[in-house]
């Protein structure tokens, strides 16, 4: 744990596209304590706090979507212990991604309260500080729902500390409540957009997911759900969902669109203060989610092949589903581009890139599930002089993680297009970066969360609105009342959320994990989950580097490893 706990100073980094508030500012050669005594000190103590947010978010996403119901292995292997659960042990690979990361997180917040008492004393101190609060409670949310109950530290410290108690899940949770009052006591009400700050909104929205949490604990309070309801519903303010859905995502050679008035809170990236490492300071969301698409040599963007989409999740959109189009790449264009006086075909990019995309051609084509036989000879006929000639359709169901095994080649699975980065830091052969913005909360995801409150509140008619508000946009039907369930709404929150890190702790706070996991992640059975003793394998284990350096011995181990 002392890795994990001991202060490692200042990350000289911006961490927000609206850089006039959150700036890059060196000051290691000055003593921590004589600036951050200062208000303008203590404010790039702040600053680090969203930092770190680039550490818990800006990797690999194993954590949050691996082993689910909607992403899969394609090509490329996964970590087989969290993608597949029979191998899951505590030195699993990857395993202690979020354990590190949200301590760090947790330090560093630790170090803003301590110092926020012998700081310069000035208006908006309480701001900042809750500011600071909100960010602990989310690492602390993401802690006690991936590892169950851990060690609650609160204290800056300055020398290695040996020793931890495992808290319970139970204090946790009441920890993080305690940080997000006093958070929403006392934070500002300017639009996050503008700032690019934690705000009001983003303190409700934190809250409605936590009390939604736990509700579904054996610790419950009988008005968790409720709380849940109408925390979402402050959150939401009387907002409907009035962006289209793919502008909500949309990235072009001038800019992206990441900071839009639904966007409630953000791992926010810029461009200019990543340049000088960007390999390492910008993020690798923009890889996953699609097979390889032939990389360097097409000048297409390089992806893993991993976490690509299960028959389940492709299959979850309707006929007229704005989502559909919007999320998906379902053709793949090529084109001609020419740099340094060198012309070549190039592959995906000129979907973006064109000034005259009706000129492109169509190298693959994927078929949706509704499709009938009269629609592809419709689509063949009416798309006959845009196909290339190494053209390749793909019909329904020969597309998904799963078709890897029977056909494994590059655009054998249909890309997720809606993390792409149009402007690109560097080149394809250099690795996975992107410096669009992660988005962690938006206004969609926000509307899902009341719906499912207020129906665990007894309340489905409330709740089945605020799913239809979602559906409204998508352009789809409405769901009625008969089939608004649990189910349900996770396979809305599947159509509207794909990708967005959120599915496994959808899955396990809704108990639904080992069902939905083993019914349609093709590398996954039940008995994947079956860990020491018969315990099934829910949470994921404390990591084995962490309990080798406590030195208190008597540290509890999850069920199961």
């Amino acid at each position: 744990m002392k890795k994990i706990l001991v202060m490692i100073g200042i990350i000289a980094a911006a961490v927000s596209s609206c850089s006039d508030y959150i700036e890059e500012d060196s000051r290691s050669y000055v003593p921590a304590d004589a600036t951050y005594k200062t208000a303008s000190g203590f404010q790039l103590l702040v600053n680090t706090n969203y930092a770190w947010l680039k550490g818990i978010y800006g990797g690999n996403p194993w954590l949050f979507e691996a082993g689910t119901d909607m992403y899969a292995e394609g090509r490329t292997p996964e970590p087989a212990g969290l993608s597949q659960y029979a191998l899951l042990i505590p030195s699993s690979d990857n395993v202690g991604d979020l354990y590190n990361s949200c301590y760090q997180q947790i330090q560093a917040v630790n170090k803003t309260v301590y110092y926020s008492t012998i700081t310069e004393q000035t208006p908006n101190l309480n701001t900042l500080v809750g500011e600071a609060r909100y960010l602990r409670a989310n690492a602390y949310f993401l802690l006690v729902q991936t590892y169950g109950g851990v060690p609650i530290v609160l204290d800056n410290i300055t020398t290695p500390v040996l020793s931890f108690t495992r808290n319970t899940a139970e204090e946790v949770y009441t920890q993080i409540i305690a940080d997000l009052d006093f958070a929403l006591a006392n934070v500002g009400t300017t639009a996050y957009g503008t700032t690019g700050r934690v705000n009001k909104r983003a303190v409700n929205d934190l809250l409605a997911k936590v009390y939604l949490t736990r509700g579904y604990e054996t610790f419950a309070k009988a008005d968790d759900f409720s709380k849940a309801a109408a925390y979402a519903d402050a959150a939401i303010a009387g907002q409907g969902l009035n962006i289209p859905f793919n502008q909500l995502f949309v990235t072009t050679a001038s800019g992206d669109n990441d900071l839009n008035a639904e966007t409630i809170f953000s791992v926010q990236y810029d461009k200019a203060s990543t340049s000088t490492d960007p390999t390492k300071l910008g993020n690798n969301q923009f890889y996953y989610f699609s097979s390889y698409l032939g990389g360097a040599e097409t000048g297409a963007p390089l992806r893993s092949y991993n976490l690509c989409p299960t028959d389940y999740a492709l299959g979850l959109y309707e006929k007229g589903d704005a989502r559909w189009n919007a999320t998906f790449m379902t053709e793949i264009l090529e084109g001609p581009e020419t740099t340094n006086g060198v012309t070549k075909t190039i592959l995906y990019y000129p979907y973006y890139r064109s000034s005259n995309p009706a000129t492109l051609k169509v190298r693959h084509f994927y078929e949706p599930k509704w499709f009938t036989p009269a629609d592809k000879a419709a689509y063949m006929t009416t798309n006959a002089s845009r196909l290339a000639s190494t053209f390749v359709y793909h019909p329904w169901g020969e597309y998904s993680a799963a078709h890897t095994l029977i056909k494994n080649l590059d655009c054998y699975t249909i890309p997720v297009k809606k993390f792409d980065d149009a402007n690109p830091t560097t080149p394809s052969s250099t690795g996975p970066v992107s410096t669009r913005d992660i988005i962690v909360a938006r206004l969609g995801e926000t509307y899902l969360v009341a719906a499912e409150a207020y129906l665990k509140a007894g309340n489905p008619g409330t709740g089945l609105d605020r799913l239809n508000e979602v559906r409204r946009r998508a352009g789809v039907a409405n769901a009625t009342l008969a089939q608004f369930n649990i189910d349900y709404i996770l396979d809305e929150r599947g159509r509207e959320l794909l990708g967005e890190y959120k599915r496994w702790f959808d899955l396990k706070r809704t108990g639904t994990l080992v069902a939905r996991a083993s019914a349609h992640n093709y590398k996954i059975k039940e008995a994947n989950f079956i860990g020491v003793d018969g315990k099934l394998k829910i949470l994921r284990p404390i990591p084995q580097s962490a309990l080798d350096l406590n030195q208190n011995k008597d540290f509890p181990q999850n069920p199961g490893y």
